[in-house]
């Protein structure tokens, strides 16, 4: 059974997650917080769990790194799509000022209120909504993390980017990559592609695309 210092100094350290504010957000927001009871045991392995109807908690590799990759800042406002049991609102959460979180499933956004309501959680909004339209009357955001993959990336969610705001999300069906996009005018972005993922499919509107 893995502890929580294995998996920052294992799964995290040894791996390229060297931001020290994602690495004390890591040890501070306690996994075993937002998976089920029998999943308690492994709540720091370094994999995906089940928390109920096909849905997982993403692994705290993935977790890290793409809030590394997204560079927050304190006084950043986030935006959210996929909210999931809550985990990863949470950990950017202390990292930014403010998360906005949107989640399409019902079950999922109350189960995630109520794990948050647990903690001292308390700069997080969630929403129960499809994330295709982001939040609109919260924009723009600094960020927008996408926790479940589109076929392709809303023009929706990049309109709600301020100018200088990155954009993280796992796009790709079959094939995942993890892409991370930069909005450097009103109708110029900068994309990168940063790695091969694996994520569950952003359902609702973002498949009409």
């Amino acid at each position: 059974m893995s502890t929580k210092k294995d998996m920052i100094e294992r799964q995290l350290k040894k791996r390229s997650i060297e931001d020290k504010a994602v690495l004390k957000a890591m040890q501070d927001v306690d996994r075993r917080l937002f998976v089920p009871e029998d999943m308690k045991d492994k709540a720091y392995e370094d994999s995906p769990l089940p928390i109920g109807k096909s849905q997982t908690i993403s692994q705290p590799y993935i977790v890290a790194y793409m809030a590394q990759a997204l560079g927050l800042k304190d006084s950043d406002r986030v935006l959210e799509v996929g909210t999931g049991c809550g985990y990863n609102a949470a950990v950017l959460s202390r990292l930014a000022k403010q998360i906005y979180s949107v989640e399409i499933i019902e079950w999922l956004a109350k189960q995630a209120k109520e794990n948050l309501k647990k903690t001292d959680y308390d700069t997080i909004e969630v929403r129960h909504a499809d994330g295709y339209e982001g939040w609109p009357e919260e924009a723009p955001f600094d960020a927008i993390q996408l926790t479940a993959a589109p076929p392709k990336i809303p023009e929706t969610l990049k309109k709600q980017l301020k100018i200088g705001g990155k954009l993280l999300a796992p796009v790709g069906t079959s094939s995942q990559k993890l892409v991370l996009i930069e909005r450097l005018e009103e109708d110029k972005f900068k994309k990168e592609t940063l790695l091969m993922v694996r994520f569950v499919p952003m359902t609702g509107e973002a498949q009409k695309d």
